[in-house]
């Protein structure tokens, strides 16, 4: 029996196969959805995404084999089993030649059906992990800085320029803008290269444990450390360090942190031996070190030390059109990763994609591709079917303007009213009448967005 139901698509114009069918996969605790024709086949496949199909070759009007070009014109990974009654070797090698997984004759067996079934989505499973680690091998060779913006084009001339140095770097910007990528690339095109890059949240690490996060400890040198440890100084021997929220350092650690980087040299916790290590620091935080230090947050020499060669991640709104670009490198990405079906999205979401701030920049978006792709995998995406936060920026229809002037409004507050009470109606509805989702979508006080509702005689039900 599958571990997991998936779901199973029958295309035969046969009532009685069908019938037959759905009880035998239903018996194996897969889900199954019907079809009488190829062209109603055709269509199930966009709408539900099914993980096996079983395609009758003889069909009325469009046949077996044109549904198999189109399904695998869609979508080329999608296993699909042919079934005929009047098979010969000629229309097995044919069903095979045009992307079939496999060939099975009438009168169906259950035997036949299930082994069919089972080995079919196994290979699917196979060819999913393989996709999967593929893309987390070139994900971890690939740390270019993706876009085609003037920021990101002056922030890789930036990086081309001190990467083959020695030179300390300090990387600023806002959270999720890809710092970490910044200093990746930073490394991958460095001397230092075939070393370990080896990255240290400051953030994470509570205040007790950092110095031994740091520099490591010897066994004993505190309760619980049973056995000596490398830190992350010693282990970048050669290399590059990380140290990322640099500014979420305490007053104490910062004063140990930058007697070691000036002597690249230190004792582990509870050890007296001096280790000396060749280490590249890259340094990054979304913090303004300048206001952390007038408010005797952080140290002064310390920043000076670090910034060498300072280097700024823009955030996303100010990339214009890199958005785009991210987008589909996302869904390229999750899609081998995860095995979700492409989508794409249509003229009037992707403007207001573009609109959209992005106050997680990279991070955020991200995050939206992954559930966009969880939700409408497999379809072009409409304004109408983006998250809330999106809606201010999706355009009402283009005939408001219109529709105002042949209401009779004469002046500029009748034209303001007969606005407001098109928009707050169509939301309403875009948000199947829930005034607290609204609200939030709109920017508007609930008890405020209630009060226009009702001067616009506008029902919530």
């Amino acid at each position: 029996m599958p571990q997991s139901k998936a779901r199973i698509l029958i295309i035969d114009d046969e009532e009685g196969i069908r019938f037959s069918l759905r009880g035998i996969l239903e018996d194996e605790d897969y889900l199954v959805e019907e079809a009488e024709t190829g062209e109603l086949g055709l269509e199930a496949v966009k709408e539900l995404s099914p993980d096996l199909v079983f395609l009758d070759i003889w069909l009325p009007g469009m046949d077996g084999m044109e549904v198999l070009t189109n399904i695998k014109q869609y979508d080329k990974s999608l296993p699909v089993i042919m079934i005929s009654g009047h098979g010969n070797i000629e229309t097995a090698v044919n069903a095979i030649k045009y992307g079939a997984h496999d060939f099975i004759e009438k009168p169906l067996s259950l035997e036949k059906v299930v082994i069919a079934a089972n080995k079919a989505l196994e290979f699917q499973n196979l060819r999913k992990e393989n996709l999967a680690l593929k893309s987390r091998i070139r994900t971890e060779q690939t740390v270019e800085v993706t876009g085609n913006s003037a920021p990101i084009r002056e922030l890789r001339e930036h990086i081309e320029r001190v990467a083959p140095t020695d030179a300390w770097v300090l990387i600023t910007g806002e959270n999720g803008t890809g710092k970490e990528i910044a200093a990746r690339s930073i490394h991958a095109h460095s001397r230092r290269a075939d070393n370990p890059l080896v990255a240290v949240n400051c953030a994470a690490i509570p205040e007790e444990l950092i110095e031994s996060e740091l520099f490591g400890h010897e066994r004993g040198a505190f309760t619980g450390a049973d056995q000596s440890k490398t830190g992350k100084f010693e282990m970048a021997n050669n290399g590059t360090l990380f140290l990322d929220e640099i500014g979420d350092m305490s007053m104490k650690t910062q004063a140990k942190i930058l007697r070691i980087l000036q002597e690249q040299s230190f004792e582990r916790v509870g050890g007296n031996k001096t280790i000396k290590v060749n280490v590249r620091v890259i340094a990054a935080t979304n913090k303004k070190l300048e206001d952390e230090i007038r408010e005797g947050n952080f140290r002064e020499d310390l920043y000076y030390r670090l910034r060498v060669f300072p280097i700024y991640v823009p955030p996303l709104r100010e990339r214009g059109t890199d958005v785009i670009l991210l987008i589909e490198n996302f869904i390229t990405t999750l899609v081998a990763e995860h095995g979700f079906k492409p989508l794409t999205f249509d003229e009037e979401a992707t403007k207001a994609l573009l609109q959209y701030g992005w106050p997680g920049n990279v991070r955020e978006l991200k995050n939206f591709v992954e559930r966009m792709l969880i939700m409408y995998g497999g379809k072009i995406v409409t304004a109408k079917m983006l998250p809330p936060e999106f809606s201010k920026f999706v355009p009402l229809p283009s005939s408001t303007g219109e529709q105002l002037i042949s209401n009779g409004a004469v002046d500029f507050k009748e034209a303001r009213n007969h606005f407001e009470a098109a928009f707050l109606e169509a939301k309403l509805k875009e948000f199947d009448g829930n005034i607290t989702r609204l609200a939030e979508a709109i920017g508007l006080e609930r008890s405020y967005l209630y009060r226009k509702l009702r001067s616009y005689n506008i029902q919530s039900e």
